[in-house]
């Protein structure tokens, strides 16, 4: 029995191929003891910094080191009768969290990865023992190798974020804090998370439009992979994009599914800048400890720089990961110290 009480979302439900409010309460029940209850935490110099009170969910504390292990976690729960290997394309997180559901379950996994995934996030893919696959940049030169896997050896793809199972998956990370925040006396204003190719933006937009529908639901992304943006004020989903941005797990364009649920569920996404993330990335370290990668840090970066949207509200802040290059992270404060 849920303990929260539920106003399904008519609209989203009546959709055939779109995941549902009600297979994110699901996906809580498939996932409870498989994956952490991540920790919601607060910074007194920061809401300070920022006239706001910030809760930050550490999903960079999750396993894997990232939020993806939930939808993983929940597609894998419910792959085909005789599945014996499955396969997707990422740049990181979603392969290492496939890989290690995989490795939990008794599965065979491939991962194919742009050449210019980040080597740490390689050697984390490998480490949990997946076979990685090596393609050109683009998200077409991932899809396209990904098919010619699949051609070869029969593998049943678990996409990175275009996927009901997956949407729903990290949906629960929306349950966790509204249940989180409850038990500490607030309710949240504003949920922000960064948004990629849409998974998680989606899955909390799911929750939040039946748990919470007073809850505003924001988007952050980098300026210069500023797809999600575009389409959700169009109205028409951007296919294509020349992503310039130090955030590399929001390089990716929206997915059809995540698109369709964002446009009925989040209120707005805004963009960062690259200056922007390295501070939002170096207060996290600095001031509340907190270990995170350049997208992780996509949603503080947006309350620094519209700060008047969040301005005396209470506001959930979700932290995605905590895989990085530390060299490469390191150049960059460096390179930041230099031009200041």
């Amino acid at each position: 029995m849920s303990p929260y009480k539920v106003c399904f979302a008519p609209m989203l439900n009546e959709t055939p191929d779109l995941p549902t409010s009600a297979e994110v309460f699901t996906a809580a029940q498939t996932i409870a003891g498989q994956v952490h209850t991540t920790p919601l935490i607060s910074s007194h110099q920061l809401n300070t910094l920022t006239g706001a009170s910030l809760h930050f969910k550490c999903e960079h504390l999750q396993k894997v080191g990232a939020f993806k292990a939930r939808g993983a976690c929940n597609a894998l729960a419910q792959l085909p009768a005789g599945t014996h290997l499955v396969a997707t394309h990422s740049s990181g997180n979603h392969g290492a969290a496939l890989a290690w559901a995989a490795g939990q379950a008794g599965l065979q996994c491939r991962v194919v990865m742009p050449e210019t995934a980040p080597l740490a996030k390689r050697v984390a893919v490998a480490s949990y023992g997946a076979e990685i696959i090596l393609c050109g940049p683009t998200l077409a030169d991932r899809e396209n190798t990904l098919a010619r896997l699949v051609a070869e050896t029969g593998a049943h793809v678990v996409p990175p974020f275009d996927d009901r199972r997956i949407i729903a998956g990290q949906g629960t990370v929306a349950l966790e804090i509204m249940q989180q925040s409850r038990d500490a006396g607030f309710t949240p204003d504003i949920i922000i998370a960064p948004v990629g190719g849409g998974g998680l933006l989606a899955g909390i937009g799911l929750a939040m439009a039946a748990l919470a529908p007073g809850t505003v639901v924001l988007g952050a992304e980098p300026a210069g992979a500023d797809d999600a943006q575009r389409s959700l004020r169009s109205g028409q989903l951007v296919t294509s994009q020349q992503p310039e941005t130090i955030a590399d797990g929001l390089r990716t364009t929206l997915g059809q599914r995540n698109f369709d649920v964002i446009r009925e569920t989040v209120r707005d996404i805004v963009t960062v800048s690259e200056a922007g993330i390295v501070e939002a990335m170096e207060l996290l370290w600095t001031r509340t400890k907190q270990l995170v990668e350049p997208s992780a840090a996509v949603g503080l970066a947006a309350v620094l720089e519209h700060g008047a949207r969040f301005r005396n509200k209470q506001v959930a802040v979700v932290l995605t990961g905590g895989n990085m290059d530390l060299d490469r992270a390191c150049n960059l404060f460096s390179s930041r110290e230099k031009t200041a």
